[in-house]
Order: structure tokens, then C-alpha cells, then sequence
């Protein structure tokens, strides 16, 4: 993807700064509830699919509602700005997307809509409405405690940075085709985790086996290929440090596995002597999450790989299988644990109860039919090429989103203009 490049005397006008309320003018949308969406009828976007999406435009849109509900509601056209009028946090205060759809769309309650007069451009716009310096205006004029509210008249007092309409298109240009990319690497890598997920269920239970395999899998409890251990019971409030000290252990808690991997955002430190020694982690361990408030997060595991210099363990609420390497496979081991056969046995574990809690014997219990050792092992590494190829994709996605921010820093401040061609150059090279 190459960004296009513009002679350096092209953008060297003046930028004004505005008031939002000199730009357009204010509406506020009306008339749409939460029962009233539908998947048939007239296009609508409500508040929270603005900061749930986490986009600054909005291209399709994927709630609808009956014509006699639109026809109370508040109707929107192709260009409009709407705002998220709540919000929990800084960043969900005043949430903004440009509409650009072509369908004539409706706006519900708690939605602020700015029409745009004159000459300005709606995708640059949608940008410069969520970047920080206008974020953290945004954030300033909220009003209330847990859900913090943001009005018409103090939308209109949040001051931009307005260059001319051929800078503004030239900048939408480029940040768009930066959108593209980041839109092409999301789409590849969702087609990249449904192929793993559909090769993982054939290898996995031998519906497809691969070159040189032909002998007989045997039923075999999870208990007979490793023990689950149960985390740490602490005190809160005696037992926790703020920061790494001589006598902590790092804990890992659910919000640990992400994706199935174990993460270290967020980590806490216990004290050591809390922690017996088979409840330090080892390479190589599955981390499992034993008890959640949801059922839908009980039993999601992550393969423990860290290898920073630290002591970790696990917190109370979670498990560790820890698989015994000279009867099976460990990688092998903890693609079980992503099937739809063990989530299916943990949901039936779950079923009718009201506590959301798993054993260790549970855990040992579950029965899953498994080849000799040689096999496992080359369904793992099968398992594991794809997981290597998606996380090079997700790098590279997570690295383009740097490169989009730096550039969005730059150019809607006017620091740097856009004719300067390392700009250019620099989206060039990072994202090729």
C-alpha cells in the first residue's frame, strides 16, 4: 500500500480552530429502545454500537427496526457525526462515527447528532472527533459518576483543528487506505483462525489423520495423562504486594488467557509463602480457569510458555493440568482443551447448577480418544505452524494500528503536514 504523495508547496494553508458548534449544527436522536431492534427493517445505530465497535465511521450497519418505530425516530444522512451521549470510560465519552452508509439510517435515544455545514470532509472528521487532544476535552465536560453523560451545548464548546477541505480529503485518503489494510489483516486473520479450528476438530478426533498414521487411538481420561492442581487461597489484604518484591510470586488470574494464550497484563504478586511448591507453574502447564460469574469463561485454558526469569503461580479460583511428558504429548494435551468436545463436557459438568465451579476431578475425568505418542506429536506441531502464522498476522495488525496512531498524532494536529514525504515512505515500508 503506497500513500499518495503531494507536492510540498500543495498543503500550506492556514488551519482555523473551531468550536464544534461553528462546523454544523446539533440534533438528538429519539425514539429507538433496546426491545425495538430487529435484524429486518430500516437501518438504526444505537449508542452503544458506537463504542462497542470501536470504529471511526460506519459503512454498514447491523441493527434495524420497523418502520413505525422509524418513524418516531431521528433520521440521519450520509455525512452526519454521531456521538456516544454516555459512556464508562474516557474513551467511551462522546464516542464518535461518521455515517457513511448509503441507506437512509435512523439514530436512537442517547445518541448526539452534528450535521456538518460548509466544506468538510466526514472521514477525517470520524478521526479527529476520537483522537486524545479532542477525547480528553470530551472527557472534561462529562457529567455524572459511573455512566458519565456528555450534552449538545457541551459537544458544541469541544474545540478542533480545521485544516482546508483538499488537506482534510488527503488525510481521510491516506488514514483510509491505512483502515484497509488493518480491515484486509483482520479478515485474514479470522479466515486463518476458522481454518485452524476446522483442522484442529478432524485431527483431533481422528476423522483426518495425517501421512504415515494408520494405528488404532485409544479412549483415555485426561487423568491418565496428567494431574490438575488447584491455585492459591490468599487474603487479599495481608497477602498481595503492589510491585515484584523478594518475597512475591507472580499470580495469574482468568483474565490471563486471552485467546488461549497466557498473558501477563495485570498480573498480581503473592506472597511465596502462600504457595505451595506444586503450585508453581512449569513450562509447559495448561492454565485453566476453574470458576467464573460466567459460565462461558469456566474451563477456557491457556498454554503457561513464559519464559522471563519470573516465578509464577495461580490464583484460587483457577487450575493447572500439568501434563505427564513421558505419557503424552503436552502441546497435544492443550489442544484438547480448545475443542468443542471438552467445552461440550464442561457445559454439561455446568448444567442445572448455579455455581459456576469446576474440580480438579472434573478436569481428570473428561474422556477423549488419542493416538500413540508420534502422532500427537505431529498433530501438535501441525496445531502449532498455524498458531505461529496467526500471531505473525496479529503482530504485524497490532503494529500497523501503532504506525495508524503516530501518523493520526501528526497529521490531525497539523504538526506534520502531509506533503512531507517521509510520511509517505514510512506507511510504505511498515506495512508492505
Amino acid at each position: 500500500m503506497n500513500a499518495p504523495k503531494t507536492d510540498s508547496q500543495k498543503f500550506s494553508g492556514e488551519w482555523e480552530t473551531k468550536r464544534l458548534g461553528e462546523i454544523g449544527s446539533f440534533a438528538k436522536g429519539r425514539g429507538i429502545k433496546r426491545d425495538d431492534v430487529t435484524d429486518e427493517g430500516m437501518p438504526c445505530i444505537r449508542y452503544g454500537e458506537l463504542y462497542t465497535r470501536y470504529q471511526d465511521y460506519i459503512l454498514k450497519v447491523v441493527s434495524r427496526i420497523s418502520p413505525d418505530v422509524a418513524a418516531t425516530a431521528m433520521p440521519i444522512k450520509k455525512g452526519d457525526l454521531l456521538f456516544a451521549g454516555s459512556g464508562e470510560t474516557a474513551e467511551e465519552i462522546g464516542r464518535c462515527a461518521a455515517y457513511l452508509g448509503e441507506e437512509q439510517a435512523y439514530a436512537g435515544g442517547d445518541v448526539i447528532v452534528l450535521t456538518p455545514s460548509g466544506q468538510t470532509n466526514p472521514i477525517y472528521l470520524g478521526h479527529l472527533m476520537n483522537s486524545p487532544m479532542v477525547s480528553e476535552q470530551k472527557a472534561r465536560m462529562g457529567q455524572g459518576d459511573a455512566v458519565v453523560h456528555i450534552y449538545i451545548n457541551n459537544l458544541a464548546q469541544v474545540q478542533i483543528k480545521l485544516p482546508p477541505i483538499t488537506e482534510q480529503n488527503a488525510i481521510a485518503e491516506v488514514l483510509s487506505d491505512v483502515d484497509g489494510l488493518l480491515n484486509a489483516l483482520e479478515a485474514l486473520i479470522a479466515k486463518k483462525q476458522a481454518i485452524k479450528q476446522a483442522v484442529m476438530q478432524q485431527l483431533l478426533t481422528g476423522k483426518t489423520r495425517l501421512s504415515g498414521f494408520s494405528g488404532a487411538w485409544e479412549t483415555k481420561r485426561l487423568g491418565e495423562m496428567g494431574h490438575c492442581l488447584r491455585g492459591v487461597s490468599y487474603d487479599p489484604t495481608t497477602d498481595l504486594a503492589n510491585y515484584d518484591k523478594d518475597s512475591t510470586i507472580r499470580l495469574l488470574r482468568a483474565n490471563n488467557i486471552q485467546e488461549a494464550v497466557v498473558t501477563l497484563s495485570d498480573v498480581q504478586y503473592v506472597e511465596a509463602r502462600r504457595v505451595s511448591e506444586f503450585q508453581v507453574m512449569q513450562p509447559d502447564d495448561i492454565l485453566v480457569c476453574m470458576a467464573n460469574g460466567s459460565k462461558e469463561l469456566v474451563g477456557k485454558a491457556g498454554l503457561f510458555r513464559v519464559r522471563d526469569g519470573y516465578t509464577y503461580t495461580f490464583g484460587a479460583f483457577m487450575g493447572c493440568f500439568r501434563v505427564e511428558p513421558s505419557i503424552a504429548e503436552p502441546n497435544f494435551v492443550f489442544y484438547i482443551f480448545q475443542t468443542h468436545g471438552f467445552r461440550n463436557f464442561i457445559n454439561l459438568i455446568l448444567a442445572g447448577s448455579s455455581i459456576n465451579n469446576l474440580k480438579p476431578s472434573d478436569i481428570e475425568s473428561a474422556e477423549f480418544q488419542v493416538p500413540d505418542r508420534d502422532e500427537q506429536n505431529a498433530i501438535a506441531s501441525v496445531l502449532f505452524d498455524m498458531d505461529a502464522e496467526i500471531a505473525a498476522l496479529e503482530q504485524r495488525r497490532d503494529k500497523t494500528r501503532v504506525i495508524k496512531q503516530g501518523m493520526m498524532q501528526q497529521l490531525l494536529t497539523g504538526r506534520v503536514r502531509l506533503s512531507e514525504s517521509r510520511i509517505c515512505t514510512d506507511l510504505s515500508d511498515d506495512a508492505d
